[in-house]
């Protein structure tokens, strides 16, 4: 019945010159009742929200895969002639502090300078994962929770201003004697909310399923670190416990 009577209104627009204003965006803004513009502001204030958190989450995830990217070329040197303790301290470093290569290395390092034998492996093992956990745990932190939320709430806020646009449009219909200069505007809030809700919450999926890829990739390559330390912990456990050769 709304979409109806939506084409019903655009079908004798031409005839009524007062209606013309009122399909504009100022038009709408102009006849939309309270509600309606408090729908309006706080799908404005979710869309903006939803940017910012972007904003911040990709310089998070910009400046945590170039600190890595520069802790794995300081700290290469050290691995290649086992040295845990120089490679700790590299690992320590403040300036690494960001860096998601870190979860790995610090907490294997850490326990391998303790026990270079297969408990010390072992326990190694333990608390990588343990960091690991906690590592993608920061990535999905409270901003993609907020962008599931505006995405999966903003069409029913959009529609919580249709309701009452149609409520006003019925409104019209009755004191103005059914008119369309008496419609047109509860009309106009009904279909902004709804086009305006729905426009906010593809944005947040689009924004939702863009970080949760780079979260991916992000789980992946502390995977392949991890198996990557491991293997060469193990090899330095081999080499410290070979048999000495008669």
């Amino acid at each position: 019945m709304l979409l109806s009577l939506f084409v019903t209104t655009i079908a004798l627009a031409s005839e009524d010159g007062d209606v013309e204003g009122a399909f504009s965006m100022l038009g709408m803004w102009q006849h939309a009742g309270f509600i309606a513009r408090a729908v309006i502001i706080t799908l404005m204030l979710m869309l903006v929200g939803s940017v910012l958190i972007a904003f911040e989450r990709s310089l998070a995830f910009s400046k945590a895969r170039k600190t890595s990217i520069k802790l794995a070329s300081a700290i290469v040197g050290k691995l290649q002639n086992n040295d845990i303790s120089g490679a700790l301290a590299v690992a320590s470093d403040e300036q690494f502090k960001a860096a998601y290569l870190g979860a790995v290395l610090r907490p294997g390092l850490a326990e391998m300078s303790l026990r270079v034998d297969d408990y010390g492996l072992q326990n190694a093992h333990r608390a990588i994962e343990k960091s690991l956990g906690e590592e993608v745990s920061k990535f999905r932190n409270w901003g993609m929770t907020a962008l599931a939320t505006v995405a999966s709430t903003a069409p029913f806020v959009g529609l919580f201003g249709t309701t009452f646009g149609v409520i006003n449009a019925f409104q019209g219909m009755a004191t103005g004697g059914g008119g369309l200069a008496s419609i047109s505007a509860g009309i106009s809030e009904a279909l902004i909310t709804t086009g305006i809700g729905i426009g906010v919450a593809v944005v947040g999926v689009w924004l939702f399923n863009y970080f949760n890829m780079k979260i991916d990739k992000v789980t992946e390559d502390l995977a392949s670190a991890e198996a990557d330390f491991e293997d060469w912990a193990a090899k330095l456990v081999q080499q410290r416990h070979a048999p000495a050769a008669k």
